[in-house]
């Protein structure tokens, strides 16, 4: 009689394997290939990367079935390319210049000793990152226009209440207009006129002590394609009071500005926190629908969205 025991071969179960970890995105943006690395793309701005993935970032490669696993994955991302190589550029020069090439030291070994020898708690590195990372202040602005024709003029819509070539050609003309319109501050300070608010002359002057002119202009600006809308960018180094100057032996002498130092601190309040402001900007501007037309008054209104944040690389 068979024993109601049987041997059974077991078959070990297989833990829960993580999936390994990217150390390259490959992007599709608009039908431009980048292939950038994981710490790269981990040291963007906040603001950028909710643009790139607006469903969140995925840094493991996704589990896949059949002979196309070991394909490259490539992630379609809707951002103008022209404007992620800028962000890029911007960044991986302001890197070198900090930290050093093979062939050029840079700022970061020279002022290495003040993290060992910093006067007070307040500017510890692990409570003051700005002695140790290079800060990067980035502003941008998604700017949305409406145009409004005069009346009496051309209808500016077919029978079913949507905008007729007329219409459109007026679109595209005022997006012209103000795509040329680099300046950074001359709407912000045009509300502040306006309306006598002094929290916005606060944040010009806070940002034009910080690394900021008054007379800067967006490093990147474009019309966004079949949109009434215009996204700017701005990327400046941060103006943290650290000053380095030619000793007479040739090596750098490195000083710091405390109160300089003290006006870039408050600037880590934006520190992986980006921070928004939109207001409605109108103006009245005159534009010709052909050289020998009579000029006609349009007003524009325009909803600008400013996203402020702080970047370390």
């Amino acid at each position: 009689m068979a024993g109601i025991i049987t041997q059974v071969s077991q078959t070990p179960v297989q833990a829960h394997i993580q999936p390994p970890l990217l150390t390259r995105l490959s992007l599709d943006l608009r039908g431009k290939r980048f292939s950038v690395d994981r710490e790269t793309i981990m040291n963007l701005p906040e603001s950028v990367l909710l643009c790139l993935f607006p469903n969140g970032l995925v840094l493991t490669r996704q589990a896949t079935d059949g002979e196309n696993s070991e394909e490259e994955e490539v992630y379609g991302v809707d951002f103008d390319p022209d404007c992620f190589s800028f962000v890029l550029q911007f960044f991986r020069t302001a890197s070198d210049a900090f930290y050093g090439t093979e062939t050029s030291p840079g700022l970061y070994p020279a002022q290495q000793h003040l993290i060992d020898a910093s006067p007070s708690s307040d500017f510890a590195p692990n409570q003051n990152p700005l002695l140790s990372k290079q800060a990067i202040i980035v502003l941008r602005e998604e700017l949305e226009y409406f145009s409004i024709p005069p009346k009496g003029g051309k209808p500016s819509t077919d029978v079913h209440g949507i905008a007729n070539e007329s219409m459109l050609d007026l679109k595209r003309d005022c997006g012209k207009y103000l795509l040329e319109k680099r300046s950074i501050f001359t709407a912000l300070q045009r509300n502040v006129n306006k309306e006598n608010n002094i929290a916005e002359q606060h944040l010009i002057d806070m940002l034009c002590m910080s690394g900021f002119d008054r007379d800067d202009e967006w490093g990147f600006r474009a019309l966004e394609p079949s949109r009434c809308c215009i996204s700017s960018i701005a990327l400046v180094l941060l103006k943290t009071g650290i000053v380095h100057q030619p000793g007479a032996s040739g090596e750098k002498q490195v000083t710091i500005d405390y109160s300089q130092m003290a006006t870039a601190q408050k600037l880590l309040l934006f520190w992986r926190k980006p921070a928004r402001k939109c207001w409605w900007d109108g103006i009245e501007i005159e534009l010709k629908q052909n050289e020998e037309d009579t000029p006609r008054n349009i007003k524009l209104w325009a909803r600008r969205v400013w996203t402020l944040e702080l970047s370390l690389v």
